[in-house]
């Protein structure tokens, strides 16, 4: 075995039989989500009476499978379907999550780089002739010049006797899953925010449709005034009155066209769109009950497994806690090997011959004495920092049980206002015929036409936007459970 081989193979023993050492600092024991541990059998607040069915909120069912990937495809709404499919393949806010998930990925290979020896070439070549005219030495040759090749390679290897190197490598990983977690709360995010737009257009469509229909039955009415009053059966104020309430709903009217525009350039925007380039067709939002989907439900003790965000924190947390151990290996010495290995002659002739081979092998141990608290200042800034991961993710888990419970009471009592919603709306809206009649037989005035003229146009209004905010908390609650995403999807390194 030549020299170089027989040097590399004893670094090559010594890393194999030094791999075993034992790691320095916590291992990590993922916290309790909260200080005060809830109930994780149910949530406080009931959901609308649509769950009951299923008793989604109690018991996982396996129709749970309906939230997984395409959640939004239980609206049963094909041009919601269409645009939130153009979510992931344009969307620039995803493609920057997507590469920031890239490079962390690429950084594992970077640490792991480390549990190798990194191995180093430097050729090099050179020549020297001395002057045959320098003082005192006028007997020298003037041919005397020589040559020098030279090619190393050097060798160096830490080894890594109390896993800083491994635990690099681990919270490397860590952060990876972290990332790729990240891009999940980014991707429900948007999907989610498109599907409030969409029914913000949608109810916008609805608005602009009742406040046209109430245009033109207002001209009629209008029209009605002024025949009477052309007749002499009315007063000029009922002309003047009944031209106000048209002229106000013509307002209303186009103020709607305001919001739907900027709820059109907002989905343009999230289907990665300039907004010149996308044209949506006008299709009212139905108040009908079936407009609000069911929705399946989890535990709360599922809730820590099925949303991205909580993942985040909890991996940046473990890798946190890897970061206490690497700074607790600085306080133990540090063993590196070194070798070098290869040939030098005066000529390639001999360059490569026997002679010219050459070696050395050495290691170091180093260990510091005493550096004014450095190293354990870096201990104390780890920990601190791993307290706030801690903190972040309580309060990230935290803030996802007070999101379902919101939307589950948001969807519960806007079931009971809908309800009641809509009596009132039929109770205005047969009021107005009924003073319609009395005020065409003379019996009240048009004042009273009027007055529930303007109930009834609100209390419709209302039923829309009852059910556009059905709606976004049905959104708002599948977001909030995650989307049917899990840390099951996580990637593994």
């Amino acid at each position: 075995m030549t020299p170089v081989r027989s040097t590399l193979a004893t670094l090559s023993l010594a890393a194999v039989l030094i791999s075993g050492c034992r790691e320095v600092g916590p291992n990590y024991t993922r916290p309790a989500a909260v200080p005060v541990a809830p109930s994780l059998d149910q949530f406080k607040e009931a959901g609308p009476s649509t769950f009951k069915d299923s008793d989604g909120w109690t018991v996982a069912q396996p129709n749970d499978q309906a939230l997984r990937g395409k959640w939004w495809e239980i609206f049963g709404d094909p041009q919601l379907n269409v645009l939130e499919e153009q979510v992931d393949p344009a969307n620039q806010t995803l493609a920057a999550a997507e590469a920031n998930f890239r490079a962390s990925r690429a950084n594992i290979k970077f640490r792991k780089a480390d549990q190798a020896p990194t191995v180093s070439v430097g050729p090099s070549a050179g020549a020297v002739r001395d002057s045959a005219n320098q003082p005192y030495f006028n007997t020298a040759r003037a041919d005397n010049g020589e040559g020098n090749f030279s090619i190393p390679f050097d060798l160096n290897y830490e080894i890594d006797l109390w896993g800083r190197i491994r635990r690099s490598v681990r919270a490397s990983k860590e952060q990876a899953q972290a990332s790729a977690a990240d891009m999940e709360t980014v991707r429900l995010s948007l999907h989610a925010e498109l599907a409030l737009d969409y029914f913000g257009l949608r109810s916008s469509d609805a608005q602009a449709k009742l406040l046209g229909d109430t245009v033109q039955a207002y001209q009629q009415a209008l029209q009605l005034t002024q025949d009477r009053y052309d007749g002499g059966a009315a007063p000029l104020s009922d002309v003047t009155q009944a031209r106000t309430v048209l002229q106000t709903a013509q307002v209303q009217q186009t103020d709607v066209l305001i919001q739907r525009a900027q709820y059109e350039h907002a989905i343009a925007v999230l289907t990665g769109k300039a907004p010149a380039s996308l044209t949506i067709e006008a299709s009212p939002v139905t108040v009908a009950p079936p407009a609000i989907p069911e929705i399946p439900g989890a535990l709360p003790s599922q809730l820590l497994e099925r949303r991205p965000d909580i993942a985040s924190d909890e991996r940046r947390m473990a890798a946190a806690n890897e970061q206490i151990g690497i700074a607790q290996a600085a306080f133990y010495p540090t063993l590196s090997l070194s070798a070098a290995a290869g040939v030098t002659g005066t000529s390639l002739i001999n360059l490569f011959s026997g002679p010219s081979r050459f070696f050395a092998v050495g290691s170091t141990l180093d260990q510091t004495l005493f550096d004014h608290g450095r190293r354990q200042a870096t201990k104390d800034i780890t920990t601190a920092q791993y307290d706030e991961t801690v903190a972040n993710y309580r309060q990230t888990s935290l803030t996802a049980f007070q999101q379902v419970e919101d939307n589950l009471a948001a969807l519960r009592v806007l079931e009971r206002e809908a309800a009641q919603q809509h009596a009132a709306t039929e109770s205005a809206e047969e009021s107005l015929n009924l003073f319609k009649i009395r005020y065409e037989g003379g019996v009240d005035t048009y004042l009273q036409v009027i007055t529930w003229q303007t109930s009834a146009l609100q209390n419709e209004r209302n039923d829309i936007d009852i059910t556009r905010r059905r709606l976004e908390a049905s959104v708002l609650l599948i977001k909030a459970l995650g989307g049917g995403w899990n840390t099951q999807q996580l990637p593994k390194f």
